[in-house]
């Protein structure tokens, strides 16, 4: 009677839903829910499997004054120009958090970081007014961040072969970051660094604070090799990462170079009607704000408008083992007796 029980018992388990995924699923739970255990580790990795270095390798892009696309300044990726798409490498750490067993999906502390380059020319851009001004830079900055991340979907068992062998996950993320910022610019064949000329009349700092966000996704082989692709968008405070701002700056107060990077159109044949506009007039445009005299505020600046920069990386990270909670409860006694014996024969000598 009680075979008979136990053979209805899973009959009515399994005849539930007779799709593969549901089946696996239903053997789980049958058999004392393996795969909930395995869904905790990552990829079918064990909870000691917490530890990861790597790094990654792509590309890198801005979001600021200088270039974009036709019309006004538009945020996010719609203005971006991706003909200035430049490099990116970073190397990270990052540490599996211990959760809730309520709470089935992972979550990562992640330090990273990074070198990357960005870069806008107002040559490229279909906008008349951006591009008679005619700037332009080359940004070579270092970024280090902290961030939480938040696993939001995944499959342990990727290729339902019972060895956890292959595992998905798609995470979230958001933290707070600091870079170093140095804009440079070409000028006459040469490379020219733009913040100690002051083209603006303004003094800043070459640091600043971020927040990054991240989207992403990787593949864990063997509970060991990850391999992954990451979106990551900063939001900064500052709006001189590609040296542009508020205005043009008192020309009697700045030096020869200064004054001729800070206004190129002199460089280019046009109008000279369209050329006048450009440059620091206190008469005709007292706030000196670029682009006024045009209807338009945001192709020179918009205080209310920070420069962005986003990386979009592909990554490799190896796993570490670290010790299970196993371990510690069985064997951390014994390193304290130990340590205990140390300093007992350490007191007699």
């Amino acid at each position: 009677m009680k075979k008979l029980s136990f053979i209805l018992f899973l009959f009515l388990i399994f005849s539930s839903d007779l799709d593969a995924q549901s089946f696996k699923q239903s053997v789980r739970k049958a058999f004392g829910g393996k795969g909930r255990r395995a869904s905790r580790g990552g990829g079918g990795s064990s909870g000691i499997f917490v530890n990861e270095y790597g790094g990654g390798i792509g590309v890198a892009n801005y979001l600021g004054d200088i270039g974009g696309n036709e019309g006004s300044r538009k945020d996010f990726l719609s203005d971006i120009q991706l003909g200035q798409t430049r490099q990116a490498l970073g190397f990270y750490f990052r540490h599996k958090l211990k959760t809730p067993r309520s709470y089935r999906k992972p979550i990562y502390l992640k330090a990273e970081l990074n070198y990357l380059r960005i870069a806008g020319d107002d040559k490229l851009t279909k906008n008349v007014f951006r591009n008679a001004r005619n700037l332009n830079f080359v940004n070579d900055m270092l970024d280090l961040n902290i961030q939480t991340q938040f696993v939001f979907f995944e499959d342990p068992d990727l290729g339902a072969d019972y060895r956890f062998n292959l595992g998905l996950r798609f995470y979230a993320g958001v933290g707070i970051g600091f870079f170093y910022s140095d804009p440079k610019a070409t000028y006459k064949g040469e490379t020219v660094k733009l913040r100690p000329l002051k083209t603006e009349g303004v003094e800043y700092s070459p640091f600043g604070l971020c927040v990054p966000f991240t989207l992403g996704f990787h593949f864990t082989y063997k509970k060991r090799h990850r391999f992954g692709w990451e979106l990551m968008w900063r939001k900064t405070f500052t709006d001189y990462l590609d040296d542009i701002s508020q205005g043009w700056g008192d020309p009697s107060k700045m030096e020869p170079l200064a004054v001729e990077l800070s206004n190129r159109t002199d460089e280019l044949n046009i109008p000279l009607s369209l050329a006048n506009n450009y440059g620091y007039d206190p008469i005709d445009n007292p706030k000196n704000i670029r682009g006024t005299q045009f209807g338009e505020t945001t192709f020179g600046s918009n205080t209310s408008r920070y420069d962005n920069y986003l990386t979009m990386c592909i990554t490799y990270g190896y796993i570490f083992r670290g010790k299970s909670g196993f371990y510690r409860s069985r064997y951390s006694n014994y390193f304290v007796k130990k340590r205990r014996k140390l300093k007992t024969l350490r007191s007699k000598f």
